[in-house]
């Protein structure tokens, strides 16, 4: 997997993903070991936190860790769909959202404990058909009118990789920063 660096590392605080790379077989099962682990992680992480830490933004003009956690599920949840669509569909145009008016919703303000759960249940679904995928599988394709690209769920899975750490390293990062740690 390859991240490029970026002169904001509270913004990126793990480098951009880059899209270009296609990951091989080997690197595909580490992605998908990682996604596996990121919702106990994050229940680690911030389970005990008070809302007054789940309504810190993790970065001047950012999310706050609250907003972070169901813009996680969000996307996560579309992940899911998405690889369910290109396993079952010839390169399906799947649909974007607009994540930051997501993160706006009134379901953004709930605890965090719905949406840790949610994750938890939905990375034991989604983990469990990642792993069962065959070679093949692994290079169908979904259509992403946005970026005007198709992907691979192979690239996907290093995709959502970098996508759990990066969200929690904006968490963790800002708990070494405050202290919480």
């Amino acid at each position: 997997m390859k991240f490029t660096t970026d002169p904001d590392p509270l913004r990126y605080p793990i480098g951009q993903y880059d899209m270009t790379v296609e990951p091989d077989a080997e690197q595909v099962q580490q992605n998908i070991v990682v996604i596996a682990a990121l919702p106990v992680k994050l229940v680690e992480l911030v389970q005990n936190w008070s809302d007054e830490q789940l309504d810190t933004p993790y970065r001047p003009g950012g999310w706050t860790i609250r907003q972070l956690i169901h813009h996680i599920a969000d996307s996560h949840i579309n992940a899911y769909q998405r690889t369910k669509l290109t396993l079952t569909e010839a390169n399906p145009t799947i649909k974007p959202y607009d994540e930051a008016l997501w993160a706006e919703l009134p379901d953004s303000s709930l605890p965090i404990a719905p949406s840790l759960h949610l994750l938890t249940a939905l990375h034991q679904r989604w983990v469990t058909m990642l792993h069962k995928l065959s070679g093949d599988e692994l290079q169908r394709t979904y259509y992403h009118p946005g970026m005007q690209q198709s992907f691979t769920l192979a690239a996907m899975t290093g995709l959502y990789n970098w996508h759990g750490e990066h969200h929690f390293q904006h968490a963790y990062q800002l708990a070494l920063r405050n202290g919480w740690l």
